[in-house]
């Protein structure tokens, strides 16, 4: 995970908490308790604080993508000095429609902008050449993940490459039976923890196709076993989960792959626009 000063600390933390340690657990609550006071602490004051071993936090920071505590305390620094305000109000009883479309708008800007300070640069490039190598791309998901999949198809259409799209957990597995080492899949899991698609995940390594995951930052099954992971961060709201809110982080993250595809395919690409403009022509009165 690439990371830089700018990126978010406090999000990384809630987004990975359901998989944290008990101790873990432990330093996290009192780094969101005592933001301001943990910038001006060194790890082993802050160890004997919380009464646990420096190393247990500088573990800590690792598992957040930092390279250190003094890397995660500059991060820190960076959201606790030049606050952004809090998007994720909760709903009064007394918001109307249009105080109630700002936070939700409000709450999906945070989302990107927290899913960009996380983007991995490399990934991103491996990523996009894992699908402009391949024989076929095909994009697995399941529930709202598989609307995601379907979205990436209908873009990825335009690209003139072979690409494919499965919601169903028995079409996925099927269709990846046939795949070779040649091919590249998508797999786009929120919690990165659905059986299902780790079931097919396993299916699709065994024919030794190149795996490419979209799925939260949090360390899951998925982003552990894919070749090539991309993270999302959101966060949960009163009247949205978190896995909600991460759609239009996936979405954004397709957008990306298929607009970096474009631009390398841009002569092939303009053929096949052409020819999907006039066979839709045809739907028109």
């Amino acid at each position: 995970m690439e990371t830089t000063t700018k990126q978010h600390c406090l999000p990384r933390i809630k987004s990975s908490y359901p998989l944290f340690s008990e101790k873990e657990k432990k330093v996290a609550d009192y780094i969101l308790e005592n933001p301001n006071e943990i910038i001006h602490s060194t790890i082993n004051q802050l160890a004997e604080d919380m009464g646990v071993a420096e190393a247990t936090i500088f573990r800590f920071c690792k598992r957040l993508g930092f390279k250190g505590y003094q890397a995660m305390k500059i991060a820190l620094a960076s959201e606790v000095v030049s606050p952004m305000k809090d998007i994720h109000e909760t709903i009064q009883e007394d918001d109307d429609e249009k105080d109630i479309a700002e936070k939700v708008f409000k709450s999906n800007i945070r989302t990107l902008e927290d899913t960009l300070q996380v983007f991995n640069k490399d990934h991103l490039q491996q990523a996009v050449d894992a699908i402009l190598h391949a024989n076929r791309t095909e994009f697995y998901g399941n529930g709202g993940s598989g609307i995601i999949a379907m979205d990436a198809h209908h873009k990825f259409m335009r690209t003139g490459l072979t690409t494919f799209a499965y919601q169903d957990s028995h079409f996925q597995m099927m269709s990846a039976s046939q795949l070779t080492e040649k091919d590249a899949v998508v797999i786009i899991s929120h919690s990165g923890a659905n059986r299902d698609m780790l079931d097919t995940l396993e299916m699709v390594t065994e024919k030794g196709a190149v795996t490419i995951g979209i799925t939260t930052l949090a360390k899951s099954p998925l982003s552990e076993k894919v070749d090539i992971p991309l993270y999302t961060v959101s966060q949960e709201t009163d009247f949205r989960s978190e896995a909600l809110a991460s759609r239009l982080a996936q979405l954004s993250i397709i957008d990306a792959l298929f607009v970096n595809v474009a631009k390398k395919r841009k002569e092939r690409m303009n053929v096949s626009l052409q020819n999907i403009r006039e066979a839709i022509s045809r739907k028109r009165i």
